[in-house]
């Protein structure tokens, strides 16, 4: 039977994954877990190394720079929950044999320029051409960094009374991967000006100044990169993980004119799709004015959406006329769906 596109389902992590982790190490102070972006080992003296692991995007369709853009700043943002810079990087090319010489430099060279932005070192990894690799994913990547162990804030480690922030917008990738991608499209349904939006919210995929300028308050305790499942799947998964419960406010998440026009166009709900850019913080009770200025001196947008609770209160999505109802937590995001169907509609 063939499965959704997408992570492996979370019942598949469970029941698969997790039993067979190899040797266990009482080094290993954060192992793989839903919800958490980052691994921790305690190295010694002190000091944590913290690694996370993704996909190395390859897509023709937005270009050779978009698709570099893309494979260092969803690691970085992984990495950003940390409170610390990355340092490090290993990456593993797979690629199509019709990927030409041409291109192939220039999205090393976007690699290697966008690494350097951020201070990472690329330290190895392989490349290679591989027959019938026609994905999208090129490959897979790893980033490292080293902090004082005491100090790599993890996002399972929210508490109940913290305050939830989201910085930035919902759907900002996904609005701006779709709008690029079926250019045609989005420009005759939807407008000229909605097209040019989304597509300057690509480069707002970076949550790595976001968590670095939110951590340097220290009010912050937790944070969670907003990927699969949208700013809405992020801080469920941050209260999962935390061993809470939550309280949004629905009218309180920030959307933006472009996104809701192109998700509603692709018909999926800007809320529960792929959000790279965002980043939810959990912060300590009534130090979140301290935490947004800080956001807004650096120019980030950064908005208040609800608590973090018991766990026994349950995760409440609280809708315009104030009633309180369970909310949703979808394992496959919408975005991959709407993308095939819309290539499968011959979209342009």
């Amino acid at each position: 039977m063939s499965q959704l596109s997408g992570k492996i389902s979370g019942g598949g992590f469970d029941e698969l994954i997790l039993p067979r982790m190899g040797v266990q190490r009482n080094t290993v102070k954060q192992g793989p877990a839903f919800g958490v972006d980052v691994s921790v080992v305690d190295i010694g003296g002190g000091n944590g190394l913290a690694l996370t692991s993704d996909p190395l995007s390859l897509i023709p369709s937005l270009g050779m720079a978009e698709s570099a853009w893309l494979s260092v700043q969803l690691m970085a943002n992984d990495m950003a929950t940390t409170g610390y810079s990355p340092m490090y990087a290993q990456m593993v090319l797979n690629l199509p044999q019709s990927l030409s010489q041409e291109d192939l430099i220039a999205y090393w060279e976007h690699i290697h320029q966008y690494c350097s932005a951020i201070g990472v070192s690329i330290t190895g990894g392989h490349t290679g051409r591989i027959e019938g690799q026609n994905s999208t994913i090129a490959g897979g990547g790893t980033m490292l960094l080293t902090a004082p162990m005491d100090k790599i804030l993890l996002s399972s480690s929210a508490q109940a009374g913290n305050v939830i922030i989201v910085t930035k917008e919902c759907a900002l990738s996904s609005a701006a991967i779709l709008a690029m991608s079926f250019p045609e499209t989005v420009i005759n349904k939807l407008g000229k000006e909605v097209y040019n939006t989304s597509c300057d919210l690509f480069y707002q995929t970076s949550s790595l100044p976001d968590a670095l300028a939110a951590a340097a308050t220290g009010k912050v305790t937790a944070m969670h990169d907003v990927t699969e499942g949208g700013v809405l799947g992020a801080v469920y998964e941050m209260a999962v993980a935390s061993g809470l419960g939550l309280r949004v406010n629905n009218q309180a998440l920030p959307v933006g004119r472009a996104q809701e026009l192109v998700t509603n166009l692709f018909g999926i709900d800007q809320r529960y799709c792929i959000g790279a850019g965002a980043m939810i913080i959990a912060v300590e009770p009534g130090a979140e004015n301290q935490v947004i200025a800080a956001l807004h001196a650096s120019q980030i947008k950064a908005s208040v959406i609800g608590t973090f609770t018991a766990k026994e209160q349950g995760c409440l999505l609280i809708d315009q006329n104030g009633i309180e109802k369970p909310m949703d937590y979808y394992e496959t995001d919408p975005y991959w769906a709407a993308f095939f169907n819309a290539y499968k509609l011959g979209w342009k």
